[in-house]
């Protein structure tokens, strides 16, 4: 795919006010990926250690340890296992990895390096209906900070085969982020958060990517983070900072579904990241109505019209009805 000409950009008004989106959980710690199951149970990524559970009669459950060497947990991504542990994506402050922990607070390492190189800061990770794990680094820079530029190249997404094999199998991204496999197992779908791009990849049956090929290129204000696929094979993206749920059709174009930000303030950001001198405060110091820099999305609910928000910088998960089913994931009916 080509980018999208600029009258296919995104429709300029939200469908959705925020005040109108109602919260659920409570005293979270950065809750930056959120899944959701069948049977009504959510867990998130927290910052206090570990995942965070919020059962269906909204109480809530927090399951964390210590790193093998006695560090803090800093889960990025999660993902739910059917025994009912978890891996969670290790954003260490210069240290990476992907790792297993138990409900009962044990962690293990699951995966630290790949070809012979210790994995830098992770961001993601996803298993898939054939059995395979994908992971995302965003960036190789130190501190990762250095990678909020418009010409970051050196992210990558490792395959991890069902026999624990693992390669890097796409290099040379703009700071990767969440992926998602397209809901006919033909194409990976990755967020380039600081390239602007939505980019795709033909998935192999052996695991293998294929030549990429750009969906859709983001304009300003956008920094796509989380994604997920209805059943109607649209992608919805979500962006951190001018927190934006934008859907994406098929064919690249987008449809702008929520947003809440302080224009001058995103101006701002927009200046700095032009100049390349987008930090930390720029991310950290957002202005909004209600949302915290939502970067993930999951739909939730028997008929899976729910989506559920996680973020950045916020205690709680905000929530929204939307017209269309979710693609049920993984996990969907796990035990």
């Amino acid at each position: 795919m080509t980018a999208p000409r600029p009258e296919d950009a995104a429709a300029a008004a939200p469908v959705t006010d925020p005040a109108a989106l109602d919260t659920i959980g409570h005293g979270l710690v950065r809750p930056e990926c959120v899944l959701a199951t069948q049977r009504g149970d959510i867990y998130c990524a927290d910052w206090r250690g570990g995942v965070a559970h919020i059962r269906p009669d909204g109480t809530q459950a927090l399951y964390r340890g210590p790193m093998p060497d006695g560090g803090d947990p800093k889960p990025n991504g999660i993902a739910l296992l059917p025994d009912g542990d978890f891996l969670f994506a290790h954003l260490g402050a210069d240290t990476g990895g992907v790792f297993r922990l138990t409900r009962a607070g044990a962690i293990t390492p699951w995966l630290t390096a790949v070809d012979g190189q210790q994995l830098p800061p992770t961001n993601f990770v996803l298993p898939d209906a054939a059995g395979r794990t994908w992971i995302t680094v965003s960036t190789r820079r130190r501190p990762r900070a250095l990678g909020y530029r418009a010409d970051c190249d050196d992210g990558f997404i490792v395959c991890v085969q069902p026999d624990g094999q693992a390669r890097i199998a796409a290099d040379g991204l703009g700071y990767t982020n969440e992926v998602a496999v397209h809901p006919d197992g033909r194409w990976l779908y990755v967020n380039e958060t600081f390239a602007r791009r939505l980019t795709r990849f033909p998935l192999h049956d052996d695991g293998s990517l294929g030549a990429r090929e750009t969906v859709t290129q983001f304009g300003p204000g956008d920094f796509p983070d989380g994604l997920a696929f209805d059943e109607e094979g649209h992608a919805w993206v979500v962006s951190i900072v001018s927190n934006r749920l934008i859907r994406i059709a098929p064919d690249g174009r987008r449809t702008l579904w929520l947003q809440d930000c302080d224009p001058a303030h995103l101006d701002g950001v927009e200046a700095a990241y032009r100049s390349n001198t987008m930090d930390r405060p720029h991310l950290d110091g957002i202005r909004s109505q209600r949302l915290r820099s939502i970067s993930s999305i999951a739909f939730a609910g028997a008929d899976r019209r729910t989506a559920l928000l996680g973020c950045l910088l916020g205690d709680t998960l905000h929530r929204l009805r939307l017209p269309v089913a979710g693609q049920a994931p993984i996990h969907w009916s796990y035990p």
